[in-house]
């Protein structure tokens, strides 16, 4: 039986990366000069904190780090945007989740969509990831396909791995 993993991660390094330049870039800009804020990454948690004066300098804070993941080659759907920002003494701050794994109701969605693809696989749910297994390499391929080109639905970053035949 071929089998393979679908997972939802971000490497941290290559994030931290995108951050560090992020921050580079931020400091570095005319509109920014003068400012207080920071940008930050914390591994352990897996949280981007933004601490800008405010509003219009947090979104242009997420619009430069989104610009900067792209081109480290992550996806941005993987940032968590929906915590508002609170006021911290005379600083704005956000704090923004990176997703890790697969939560249950995005695994339903991506069950949903194997079982409607009708090939002659199996997917069954294993903690943060899900495994589908299939006797033709070919059917875990289709998978792959109909997955991608269902992104949209499924709203977050997808790594295909440990394919095995």
């Amino acid at each position: 039986m071929a089998s393979f993993d679908i997972v939802s991660k971000v490497d941290p390094q290559t994030m931290d990366n995108a951050v560090n330049v992020a921050r580079k870039e931020i400091m570095n800009r005319y509109d920014f000069r003068d400012t207080k804020g920071s940008i930050d990454y914390d591994k352990k948690n897996n949280v981007v904190n933004i601490t800008m004066e405010n509003e219009m300098r947090v979104q242009h804070t997420e619009d430069v780090l989104i610009g900067k993941m792209v081109k480290q080659g992550l996806d941005a759907t993987a940032l968590d945007f929906s915590k508002e920002a609170y006021q911290s003494g005379a600083m704005l701050k956000k704090d923004i989740k990176v997703k890790a794994g697969i939560e249950k109701d995005t695994s339903k969605v991506i069950m949903k969509v194997i079982k409607d693809s009708k090939l002659k696989v199996s997917a069954a749910m294993m903690d943060e990831m899900i495994r589908v297994t299939g006797k033709k390499i070919d059917d875990l391929q289709g998978v792959i396909a109909v997955l991608r080109s269902n992104s949209e639905e499924i709203g977050m970053p997808l790594q295909f791995v440990n394919m095995k035949s």
